[in-house]
């Protein structure tokens, strides 16, 4: 099973790097929080704020994290996997960052996971340090700081709370696109609830299937794709840069098909 992801996944970024090299789009992927090194939680949060301010995204609900992750020249594959398969990260060609996520999560999950693999690409963590489960908690926090960052959490909930309803953790999930349980263990980690908070909170969730999946409790209404292999390949084609026949082959679908996607554009 893992092989058929891994060669789903090389196949997908063989060809997204295939057509970019058709348009002589040059990667000029820099990270701009290489400096930052990381050793503890709040190294984490100042890496976080480093990289809002220097991507000009500001402290308020990000839209579509995907989109914002394309602009970057980070290359971002959506594939069908199931439930088992949450995401990966890694580089190609040694220079090319590229996110990978399972297409049928929910947004939240979608939104969560993109930043989380960020985290993998962005964070300058010592791997001989720290052990993998550290390093996954180090990448945690990151996607809930980017999705509530410190100020914004304190703005919506205070800086402390000895009890928070359930109402407004649905109007933050709605708002910023991050799940329930997300929003409570970034405000178990900012300290705005405490640890036996925090733990009543996770064994009423292992008692709620509803919780867990969080059905019946709001939703983001933003949309995370990722659009852009698929504009590049219309614009290819547009320009007569690659053939109609060229492009079904990219985008690994029958001509014809294309062709009927492609005319309807």
């Amino acid at each position: 099973k893992t092989n058929s992801i891994k060669e789903n996944i090389k196949d997908n970024i063989e060809r997204y790097i295939e057509l970019e090299t058709f348009l002589n789009f040059e990667n000029t992927f820099i990270n701009p929080i290489k400096d930052v090194i990381i050793e503890n939680a709040e190294d984490v949060e100042n890496a976080v704020e480093e990289l809002l301010q220097k991507w000009d995204l500001g402290i308020n609900a990000l839209p579509n994290i995907i989109e914002i992750l394309e602009d970057k020249d980070i290359k971002v594959v959506e594939i069908d996997a199931d439930e088992k398969f949450d995401g990966l990260s890694g580089w190609a060609n040694n220079v090319i960052p590229v996110i990978v996520i399972n297409k049928n999560f929910t947004v939240e999950r979608k939104r969560f996971t993109a930043l989380h693999e960020l985290g993998h690409l962005l964070l300058s963590i010592n791997s001989e340090k720290f052990t993998h489960k550290e390093i996954e908690k180090f990448c945690n926090i990151f996607a809930g700081a980017m999705l509530l960052p410190k100020e914004t959490m304190f703005n919506e909930l205070g800086k402390k709370r000895n009890s928070i309803s359930i109402n407004e953790l649905i109007y933050i999930k709605e708002s910023y696109g991050i799940s329930i349980q997300g929003i409570m263990a970034r405000a178990k980690d900012l300290g705005v609830i405490s640890n036996d908070q925090y733990v009543r909170f996770r064994i009423r969730v292992n008692q709620d299937q509803n919780l867990k999946l969080e059905i019946g409790y709001g939703e983001y209404k933003g949309v995370e794709h990722s659009s852009r292999f698929k504009q590049l390949l219309y614009r290819a084609t547009a320009e007569e840069i690659i053939s109609m026949s060229k492009a079904a082959s990219l985008s690994n679908v029958k001509l014809a098909q294309f062709r009927d996607e492609f005319m309807a554009i």
